[in-house]
């Protein structure tokens, strides 16, 4: 069903986040804005890097636990699984959308089978994934769109895609940068501080579209 016109904010978040099926398309304005899809990130950013600035002792244990916890594991890889399967289901014609039933089941299968048979650092595979999938309505916000303030975000976006896939192939990376990071006190207010002030630019930046 097509987005109205008076849809609500939240709505046309929820729509551009999951990834509209191409048959109820209609203009680019009803997607994701550009002011949203940057500020987003921002806030994200501004939080991870708030929470390493804190210095608290549950911030660092809950990171370095994050790789092989099964609780991270059922909300990430879940959420990862849902998000991609909504996307299966709901392909063009032109992405062998014909198939879509096959493929749904096909790929709902190997997802349920991915939490007994590769169980190991499933958590960073599925952050890997999450990050992808949101990448796309991002950058499509921001399609065509050349405002010299747009690139701090795109910039951000394409460096997250070469690292998610990094992560994706060898998620034991991150366990390591975790080691390394909490190693010293120093290292996470720097990297936090590094973090925050990149999410308070993409923040503002957000309004100036």
């Amino acid at each position: 069903m097509p987005i109205g016109k008076n849809a609500s904010p939240w709505t046309l978040w929820v729509r551009g986040m999951l990834g509209q099926p191409k048959s109820a398309q209609g203009n680019k304005d009803e997607f994701m804005s550009l002011q949203l899809a940057t500020l987003l990130p921002g806030l994200v950013l501004a939080a991870l890097g708030g929470a390493l600035l804190s210095g608290n002792s549950l911030v660092s244990s809950t990171l370095k636990s994050f790789p092989r916890s099964a609780n991270a594991t059922l909300v990430f890889f879940g959420a990862a699984s849902g998000w991609f399967l909504y996307r299966v289901w709901n392909l063009s014609p032109a992405d062998f959308g014909e198939y879509h039933v096959p493929l749904f089941f096909g790929f709902a299968l190997v997802a349920v089978l991915s939490f007994w048979c590769v169980p190991d650092f499933l958590a960073v595979r599925g952050l890997a994934a999450l990050v992808l999938l949101a990448a796309s309505p991002i950058l499509d916000a921001g399609y065509m769109n050349f405002q010299p303030q747009v690139y701090p975000l795109k910039v951000f976006v394409y460096l997250c895609i070469a690292l998610a896939i990094w992560l994706g192939a060898t998620p034991y990376r991150l366990r390591d940068f975790f080691e390394w990071l909490f190693r010293t006190s120093g290292r996470p207010r720097v990297v936090g501080g590094a973090l925050l002030g990149y999410g308070v630019l993409l923040g503002l930046t957000a309004f100036t579209y």
